[in-house]
């Protein structure tokens, strides 16, 4: 229950107001099911429902079965409605046979703004510009795929206009934000794409290009929000937050300067956080968390990788940050091909030393167009995507068997827990005063945790020695 407006979808419908196109939203991350959407068709009887993925969700990277049957879905309930169908999504541009199947007339392939809306003017009628000369998209012609060529990335990212944030409908954004964590956070994003190289994040739409919105124009969005929905947190969702050189320490001076600072959260890099004075200025410019993608205390692992950081990296980084209040969260990666019992072992004592204040967990996963696919493709005959986020099946042959990692995945989050319980009670014993329920609480779910860890190390040990035994039956 920490729901954000679909960010990607909110930019595509500011960019089409931009070019004079009548725009309106069915918010998908509020709806309980995919019929949801046929009293908007019968509302507005549009001419064109585009169904477009949120390409800064990363969940939209790992092209979720359950999402893509939602969308064949809606697709097919918009053409009952005599609606023309575009599908906006890099799950879409990799599987165009499927998606034409189930009732799309043409797919967005990459950066969807512009060719979104070049297409959307030519079927209102509003431009003669040939469909083969729109860039970036595919279609079906006389039975045949056809692809356009691939559209150049928007470079000046100012240039384009902000979401369309008053489409979304905030109130209930806030309402379940406010009733379940007592504040009110928004999504922004102030890049786009990665030049990094870890071989197994696929980047369908920006490659390795990474472009930046000026801090001046990141604050301007930021002034605006604070004056049209008042949120109390901001989560920036970029992949990197603040990569270009001198960026985040402009960007504290703006945010300090026009009087804008807020808690915020975002994505960096061990490496990145130690130069130029980084983690000073987050914590100047209202840094309240950063995530970063830790993925194992293996120096091994994170060579094969591709990371290019460094265990000490992760050590120092995360000690700096704490050490100016910043809370610090890990992302976590199991079962990559090579790591053994040894290396796991080195990723939980990494979070035992680090005591990152939040962890996420998951298992790695083979994206189209990435090295790491490549050389595991050959085992994902049996399946090739996730159904929903908690599935955290191994879809390759590893070194174990699924339901080790999925033990695994359970062990990391109860020795965790225990291991932060451990720092709560050193603090209510040195200062009683300070007990609230809060540590109360989470001393209590430590204790059943390190009540049920014995059996369930018990469990792990017993997958352990039945290597890969029954993986993939």
């Amino acid at each position: 229950m920490m729901p954000y407006p679909p960010l990607g979808t909110l930019y595509i419908a500011g960019y089409l107001r931009k070019r004079g196109i009548s725009v309106d939203l069915h918010d998908v991350m509020l709806a309980e099911d995919e019929e949801e959407i046929l009293p908007v068709l019968d509302r507005f009887h549009p001419k064109i429902v585009a169904l477009c993925d949120d390409g800064f969700n990363f969940l939209t990277k790992m092209c979720l079965t359950r999402m893509r049957e939602a969308a064949f879905k809606m697709a097919g309930l918009a053409k009952s409605r005599g609606c023309r169908v575009i599908i906006a999504s890099s799950d879409a541009a990799d599987h165009l046979d499927k998606y034409f199947s189930h009732g799309a007339d043409y797919v967005v392939c990459g950066e969807a703004e512009i060719t979104l809306a070049e297409l959307s003017e030519m079927l209102l009628g509003r431009s003669s510009q040939p469909i083969n000369r729109i860039e970036g998209l595919a279609y079906l012609q006389d039975g045949e795929i056809v692809r356009t060529p691939r559209r150049t990335l928007v470079q000046d990212l100012d240039d384009l206009p902000f979401p369309a944030w008053d489409l979304a409908d905030l109130d209930r954004y806030r309402g379940i934000w406010t009733k379940r964590h007592g504040y009110f956070s928004l999504n922004m994003v102030t890049t786009r794409g990665c030049p990094f190289h870890c071989n197994w994040c696929a980047k369908p739409i920006y490659g390795q290009v990474y472009h930046s919105r000026s801090p001046r124009n990141v604050v301007e969005e930021m002034t605006f929000l604070r004056r049209f929905a008042g949120p109390d947190h901001i989560w920036f969702a970029d992949d990197i937050f603040g990569l270009k050189p001198g960026w985040i320490a402009e960007f504290d001076e703006q945010v300090r300067n026009e009087g804008i600072r807020m808690p915020f959260k975002c994505l960096s890099r061990v490496d990145l956080l130690l130069k130029e004075d980084n983690i000073r200025h987050l914590k100047s410019a209202g840094c309240h968390t950063v995530w970063v993608g830790a993925e194992s205390g293996s120096q091994k692992v994170l060579d094969a990788m591709e990371k290019g950081t460094t265990v000490g990296q992760i050590y120092e980084s995360t000690r700096l940050l704490h050490q100016v209040g910043i809370r610090v969260g890990f992302f976590l990666q199991y079962g990559y091909p090579g790591e053994t019992m040894e290396d796991v072992a080195k990723t939980l004592q990494m979070l035992k030393d680090c005591r990152p204040d939040e962890i996420g967990i998951s298992v790695s996963y083979p994206l189209p167009g990435t090295k790491f696919y490549d050389r595991v493709k050959q085992d994902l005959d049996r399946k090739q995507n996730w159904i929903d986020s908690g599935d955290l099946d191994l879809m390759f042959q590893g070194a174990y068997s699924p339901d080790f990692y999925r033990t695994l995945h359970r062990f990391t989050h109860k020795k965790f827990r225990v291991w932060q319980a451990a720092g709560i009670l050193r603090d209510v014993l040195a200062h009683p005063a300070r007990t609230n329920r809060s540590s109360i609480r989470r001393l209590a779910a430590a204790a059943y945790h390190a009540a049920t860890l014995p059996q369930l190390k018990a469990e792990l040990d017993n997958l352990a020695m039945n290597r890969a035994s029954g993986a993939h039956e």
